[in-house]
């Protein structure tokens, strides 16, 4: 008498159980689907998005929990086939700031269970992002008997270490972090620098920690022709063109890039600065965070040097690296630096602070420069030096996307399947034996 295959969610213990049937990914504060360069929303929604989406070609189902922040949104959206994202209601359905989620968090890991037996699925993985996200995997785990991996994407520990003393994280950020590390069935850092303090600062076992990076999808991040992105764009051909893409934060150190503008100024040399990111109004006026970036701006005296462009789709993008002769990367700390390789995949040389995972991206003096952090004059030195020699831009060009086809999303894709399904085994170490994108490249 034949049996028929099992075609419903999967039972945890049940011997003819197949691994990674479907996994889940937490990402609180911040959807998927947000604009980029507004509030809480950059590279972190672009990784989770993609990798889900690449995960899912590969075979892997998953479904993306994400914070309620207005009444119109749908309780399930497609982006991609076999991804969802699930909106949650946990506190009141409007845009918080994330120092005040944290009382939410049980009711978003209860409202998740729930959403999980309406569906009747189960998920044999959980892939959480930013300790928010971290807390709620572990609170989840009395309704889901699922181990989880976190991903940080920054610490605490990491930006108080540069940050100015008004934009220090909270002691209650610092805390949990510490439990997850060890509370976590495994973790996934996105560079050697973050691993490295993980493991000597932070105490956690070496075979816990797995080295995958992001990701960038080359079949967009592609270079484009140089002159029609500028008239597109409205640049003159022979203008000299510094990008900036990204939120806009502090811990960016877009205050400077301001003052590189006004060294490079007071030096005779006035490329224009195109800023992507941050809020305009109907009227094209920067509001928000952007509006004091302009300010500070005009108090350098700068302005006739800048161009607002706000945030753009992340299919435009392109345009913006491809139009640029360098893009200017000045963050005083970042976990990945997916702007970079970005803009080394549209064939765009970059200049960038030396600083968390950026140093492993730039490959200095071949794709670009990295200068020290928070230093202006030696951010306008790099940027002068690539604009004025065209040999040596030319070159860098034609190294950067090169010199990125290695963080091609299939293969990380691969890497963070191979993290899944060991979890999803049994096992709590050694996650990510054979793989190891930075030793690839010979980076130190």
């Amino acid at each position: 008498m034949s049996i028929a295959p099992y075609q419903g969610p999967s039972v945890f213990g049940y011997e003819t159980d197949m691994p990674l049937r479907r996994a889940a990914q937490i990402s609180v504060h911040t959807s998927p689907l947000a604009t980029l360069g507004g509030a809480d929303a950059g590279g972190m929604n672009v990784y989770i998005r993609e990798l889900a989406c690449h995960l899912a070609q590969a075979g892997l189902p998953i479904d993306i929990f994400t914070r309620r922040t207005d009444a119109e949104t749908p309780e399930v959206r497609a982006i991609c086939p076999d991804v969802n994202v699930i909106t949650i209601d946990a506190g009141p359905p409007e845009q918080l700031s994330k120092t005040d989620l944290f009382p939410y968090l049980p009711e978003f890991a209860e409202q998740m269970a729930l959403y999980s037996l309406r569906a009747g699925v189960r998920y044999d993985v959980v892939h959480a992002h930013y300790w928010l996200s971290g807390w709620v995997a572990e609170l989840a785990k009395r309704y889901w008997d699922a181990p989880y991996v976190q991903m940080f994407h920054t610490t605490a520990h990491m930006k108080n270490a540069v940050a100015a003393a008004a934009d220090r994280e909270t002691d209650l950020r610092l805390n949990v972090e510490k439990r997850l590390l060890t509370l976590a069935n495994g973790i996934i850092a996105a560079n050697p620098d973050e691993r490295a303090d993980l493991i000597w600062r932070m105490g956690v076992p070496t075979e816990k920690i797995c080295t995958i990076p992001p990701g960038v999808d080359l079949g967009v991040f592609q270079p484009l022709d140089r002159a029609a992105c500028r008239v597109e764009l409205g640049l003159g051909l022979a203008e000299k063109v510094v990008l900036f893409v990204g939120r806009i934060d502090p811990i960016k150190g877009i205050d400077t890039l301001v003052d590189a503008a006004a060294v490079l100024d007071s030096s005779g040399s006035r490329p224009t600065f195109v800023i992507v990111g941050g809020d305009l109004d109907s009227d094209g006026a920067p509001i928000g965070p952007l509006a004091h970036v302009a300010q500070s701006i005009d108090a350098r005296g700068v302005a006739s040097s800048f161009r607002l462009v706000g945030s753009q789709p992340q299919d435009r993008l392109p345009v913006f690296y491809s139009a640029a002769d360098v893009t200017a990367v000045p963050s005083r700390y970042e976990s990945f630096g997916l702007v970079a390789v970005e803009s080394l995949a549209c064939g765009t040389p970059v200049v960038a602070s030396r600083a968390g995972g950026l140093r492993f991206t730039i490959d200095e003096g071949a794709t670009g420069f990295l200068v020290k952090p928070q230093s202006a004059p030696a951010l306008a030195s790099g940027i002068e030096a690539i604009l004025t020699d065209e040999g040596l831009r030319g070159d860098m060009s034609a190294n950067a996307r090169r010199s990125v086809e290695r963080y091609d999303w299939s293969s990380i894709a691969r890497q963070v399947m191979h993290v899944y399904g060991r979890l999803a085994e049994g096992h709590r170490a050694h996650f990510c034996s054979g793989y190891d994108v930075f030793a690839m490249t010979g980076s130190d």
